[in-house]
């Protein structure tokens, strides 16, 4: 008697089947991470060349706006807390607030935006990694079970009778081995590559911090982007 007689009844090849719907999503997750890591490290690289090549913070403004990537967004942040308009201009109460402390809110803020952005489907392969070996014994001591019962049932406790059901009940195990040490390994990977991203965006926050600085917290951007910095510049609330 096998226990994989009727694969798509049993228990044991649903738990299989599940261990290879969780593997198919751990790959694919990881060639999507890769790729959105690939390019946000192309981007923040080209933002980066042309952002320090500008001869003033006043004149770098303009890359925010064209340029994409998680930098990009940091700087984008930065300039909308504390842009102001041209001498003269009307002023909301929005720039009544201290800018200092509001910079420092906007870049905090906005480097956590993009942390949960490059964080999204981290989560779900460390589920797998770390569920897989359970959901696969699992499968195993349900598939041992049926096997003893088939060989309860037919009288015989010989080895080829025994050998047979237990090995095929154990390949439960054996997947979901392997699909749990690939999790674990894409997981680990991404999880030091968004560090490093996260530290690089302190970075350049901290910079731009100082550039900010010596221009007392106030930049004079085109008018353009003023407007867009007004609105997104409105005074938000202290990240919880």
């Amino acid at each position: 008697m096998s226990v994989l007689a009727s694969p798509l009844e049993s228990i044991e090849s649903a738990v299989i089947w599940l261990l290879v719907v969780f593997s198919v999503a751990t790959w694919g997750l990881a060639l999507v991470k890769g790729l959105q890591f690939a390019r946000l490290k192309n981007q923040d690289k080209r933002f980066h060349k042309q952002f320090w090549a500008a001869s003033s913070l006043d004149s770098a403004a303009e890359l925010t706006q064209t340029q994409p990537g998680a930098a990009a967004r940091v700087a984008q942040a930065g300039y909308a807390a504390i842009a102001v308009g041209e001498p003269g201009q009307a002023n909301d109460l929005s720039q009544a607030i201290n800018h200092q402390d509001r910079l420092e809110r906007a870049l905090r803020q906005q480097i956590v935006r993009e942390r949960r952005s490059l964080e999204t489907g981290l989560a779900v392969v460390a589920s797998i990694g770390s569920t897989s070996p359970f959901i696969g014994l699992f499968g195993t001591v349900w598939g041992i079970m049926e096997a003893l019962k088939g060989i309860s049932a037919a009288g015989s406790a010989s080895l080829e009778t025994v050998a047979g059901p237990i090995g095929a009940a154990l390949v439960a195990t054996g997947v979901g081995i392997a699909v749990a040490v690939p999790a674990v390994l894409v997981y680990n990977y991404f999880l030091r590559r968004l560090k490093l991203t996260a530290a690089d965006l302190d970075d350049f926050a901290h910079d731009f911090y100082s550039l900010a600085q010596k221009s007392a917290f106030r930049v004079l951007v085109h008018p353009a982007l003023h407007k867009a910095a007004t609105v997104s510049g409105q005074p938000v609330k202290e990240a919880s």
